[in-house]
Order: structure tokens, then C-alpha cells, then sequence
């Protein structure tokens, strides 16, 4: 970090840009809302950030690369739109992506079954959305407002997921390893929604935040394997 020392960490503005954000959207959202967050004037959170793009993007390193915050020059200056996606897009790698559903397309592990091959899928999935739910919600609600990051966010990643997974469990029903569904992209759909309402937003229902985190993903695990495994096959608990 280069030049004057500033007064507060710039951790601290840009967690707080990262609640604003979530709150209330980039379109929402505005500096003075950032501001009042952490009981600042308005012209004090310029020498941290010098618009509201580039307190968006201090809030997705807070949230991606905290360890890059660090190193930054101060004040942040406007981002390119690419720079707001190349940091989504190296923090989600960071975070650890869906190497076991992309390698499954070479075919399973030796002395692997498909209900082992299938779990291993579901628990690295879960894993995923539990360890960057609030990135992915900081995404999700600014990306409306953001036309390259929507992009990126629902086009490239989230439907290549999803055309992933669908082809994964077409491949296994043909075969006859997974049950036959109506609709294989709902039902690629079905997995990926059951798993972020227990992973993500579970936590933030106050009727549902009380649920025990590993038993959450215990049954989410137990319920999508029953649910797609020929029943002789389904083997509930990871190996």
C-alpha cells in the first residue's frame, strides 16, 4: 500500500462496501450509504475509494483475495469492468472449483462406483457454495446492474455448470447407473438449488439458521443420492 497511511484498515471499507452492496444492490447502493455504515463522512471514503465501482471492487477482494487487500494502492482508482470479473473469476478458482464433476468426463476413479463418484460430486458442490456464500451473494446482487459481470456470473460459470451436470447425469441414466428423470436440465437444476438454499441461504432464514451445519449436508448428500441412485446402489455416507 502506497502513500498516506490511512485512518481506518481498508479491510474495514471493504467489508462494510460488501454489506451495502448485498443490502442493497449496486444500482441501490451509494457512497453516502457506505459512509454512514462506518460513521464517516462522505469525502473520507474517497481517499480509500474513488468512486463507487471501486468500492465494489474492494468489496469482491474483501470477500475473493482478502490477502491482496493489502497490498493496494490507496485511493483505489475506477476498475475496468473486466477487472470486477477477473476478480470474481480468479477468487472462485482460488476458492476451488468443481474439479471432480469436470474429471468425471474422463471417467471414474479405479474401484470407484458411480454412487461414490456421484457423492464425491454433491459434497464438492456443497463445499463450494458453504465456503463462498457471501461472495456469491455479493454477485448475485450486483450482477443485475452490471451487464459484463452478468455475463460472466450467469452465462459462462453458472450455465456451464449446469450443462456439466446435466451431461453427467444424462450419460449415467443412459447407462442405466442413475434413475430416469422427466427432465434432465431440471433436474440439474434441482441438485445445484437444493444444495445452495442448505449451503448459502439456510443461514441467513431465521427459520432455518438453528439447523446444524454438517447435518445439513449429511442429508442433502443422503436425499440427492436416494433420490437419483437405482435403490440396491445407494450408499448414503461418504467414503
Amino acid at each position: 500500500m502506497r502513500g498516506r497511511v490511512p485512518a481506518r484498515p481498508v479491510e474495514e471499507i471493504a467489508e462494510a462496501a460488501a454489506r451495502v452492496f448485498m443490502a442493497k444492490g449496486y444500482r441501490g447502493a451509494g457512497i453516502s450509504d457506505v459512509s454512514a455504515a462506518l460513521n464517516m463522512s462522505h469525502g473520507a471514503v474517497y481517499t480509500y475509494a474513488r468512486s463507487k465501482a471501486a468500492l465494489l471492487y474492494l468489496a469482491l477482494l474483501r470477500l475473493a483475495r482478502p490477502e491482496s487487500l493489502a497490498g493496494l494502492e490507496i485511493p483505489v482508482a475506477t476498475p475496468a469492468p473486466e477487472e470486477i470479473v477477473a476478480v470474481v473469476d480468479t477468487g472462485t478458482a482460488d476458492h476451488g472449483g468443481f474439479s471432480r464433476l469436470t474429471a468425471a468426463d474422463g471417467g471414474r476413479r479405479r474401484h470407484e462406483s458411480v454412487a461414490e463418484e456421484f457423492g464425491a460430486i454433491i459434497d464438492e458442490l456443497y463445499e463450494f457454495v458453504e465456503r463462498n456464500r457471501r461472495l456469491l451473494a455479493l454477485i448475485e446482487r450486483c450482477a443485475p446492474d452490471l451487464p459484463e459481470l452478468a455475463q460472466h456470473y450467469f452465462i459462462q460459470r453458472r450455465r456451464t455448470l449446469l450443462a456439466t451436470l446435466g451431461d453427467y447425469l444424462r450419460r449415467h441414466i443412459q447407462s442405466g447407473a442413475l434413475r430416469p428423470v422427466p427432465d434432465v436440465p431440471a433436474a440439474a437444476r434441482f441438485i445445484t438449488e437444493t444444495v445452495a438454499w442448505f449451503a448459502w441461504h439456510r443461514i441467513d432464514d431465521p427459520d432455518s439458521a438453528m439447523l446444524d451445519g454438517d447435518a445439513c449436508r449429511r442429508t442433502v448428500r443422503h436425499l440427492l443420492l436416494a433420490a437419483f441412485l437405482p435403490a440396491p446402489d445407494v450408499d448414503t455416507e461418504p467414503t
